[in-house]
């Protein structure tokens, strides 16, 4: 065997016309690497970048500069050092190699340094992630300032027996954690999301709350999986909880999900109480328009939930009270959605009646 790795792999930079110039900066980039001549490389992501940082060091020597549509690269290098920016939308992937260790984090640092664009947190804002497979750059975990109001501002739009169920689900801290599984079900428009935006806002002095937005995929992918319960993301390195947030899940949960789903359910099980789950702090809550009924046993079997809420319309006196009048409300009451949409001066959408003549009106 070579005494040198980089021996035993020939570099070679094929290039054709389905290659771009941001590609070639790429492929340059790692040739000091390659070679051992910087063998040492230090990475950072940044979601948002203030407007005029170049994320360059001083005395950087740009060698070349490629911008795509949707993407730009900047190659650039110092004194036994190369850095490649990396830059899309707001944000930025910085890497440098180096000849150390020490120097190659020295770099990063002074090119990332004061580059962070993080707006003021306001009180009624809440930090939430949110994770999503890049076809550029896989799993990938973004944050976001979310609105959330909280839960004595939002208790009028559930329905008693759900602000009972919620009242003690927003007070809960580590010590009262029994189940690993938050699980929320019931018509659409009933404010699940909501409740969930409150929760987060009410959970996070202990508890990051990150929203898959791609929940398919994630218990299809194992990397993809692996990434967010294993990996180390920004608090769990300090014993936070996390809850990972999954809606509108139906087709994963319902009886008949072990025939449909595969091996998505038995990996859902497995994050929330099995081995995947064990040493990490990680709660998965779940958001599903199914009637309890049609929900698989083992989703719902004692000592899995931590929650387990019907989220349904307020009854009519309920609506009649929100609203302060009974101007468009039927007798069964109403859901939050259609009651914003009344209060707009809407009426709320309905499903056509079919030829049939079926009672088929439906809120949407």
């Amino acid at each position: 065997m070579p005494a040198n790795p980089e021996s035993a792999l020939p570099i070679r930079l094929t290039v054709d016309d389905s290659d771009s110039p941001s590609d070639v900066v790429d492929a340059l980039f790692l040739g000091r690497f390659a070679t051992g001549e910087q063998p040492y490389s230090h990475s950072s992501s940044l979601d948002r970048v203030k407007p005029g940082a170049t994320l360059l060091p001083a005395r950087a020597e740009v060698l070349r500069s490629a911008r795509d549509d949707d993407r730009s690269a900047t190659l650039a290098e110092g004194e036994g050092w190369t850095v490649l920016v990396s830059r899309w939308n707001r944000g930025a992937d910085v890497t440098v190699t180096a000849t150390s260790p020490e120097l190659a984090e020295k770099v990063l640092a002074e090119a990332t340094d004061g580059a962070r664009d993080e707006p003021e947190p306001q009180p009624e804002n809440v930090t939430m992630g949110f994770w999503y497979v890049s076809p550029r750059r896989g799993p990938h975990r973004t944050t976001r300032q979310i609105a959330a109001g909280t839960w004595d501002e939002v208790r009028p739009n559930y329905t008693a027996p759900v602000a009972g169920a919620m009242d003690r689900l927003m007070k809960v801290t580590p010590d009262d954690i029994a189940g690993r599984l938050l699980l929320l079900h019931g018509p659409p428009g009933t404010g699940k999301t909501s409740a969930l935006r409150t929760l987060a806002r009410s959970w996070r002095d202990w508890c990051q709350v990150d929203c898959v937005l791609d929940p398919e995929r994630l218990f299809n992918d194992v990397g993809y999986l692996m990434d967010i319960a294993i990996g180390e993301d920004e608090g769990s390195a300090k014993g936070r909880w996390r809850l990972l947030l999954l809606e509108d899940c139906d087709e994963l949960i319902r009886g008949e999900a072990k025939h449909t789903a595969g091996q998505a359910l038995s990996r859902l099980l497995n994050l929330t109480d099995g081995l995947l789950g064990q040493g990490r702090n990680v709660l998965v809550g779940v958001t599903t328009n199914e009637d309890l009924e049609r929900l698989h046993p083992a989703v719902v079997r004692p000592g899995r939930c931590l929650a387990r809420i019907e989220v349904g319309p307020l009854t009519r006196e309920e609506a009649v009270s929100w609203l302060g009048t009974e101007e468009g409300l039927g007798r069964d009451g109403a859901t939050l959605a259609e009651l914003f949409s009344l209060r707009r001066g809407s009426p709320p959408a309905s499903v056509p009646k079919q030829d049939t003549g079926a009672d088929a009106g439906l809120y949407l």
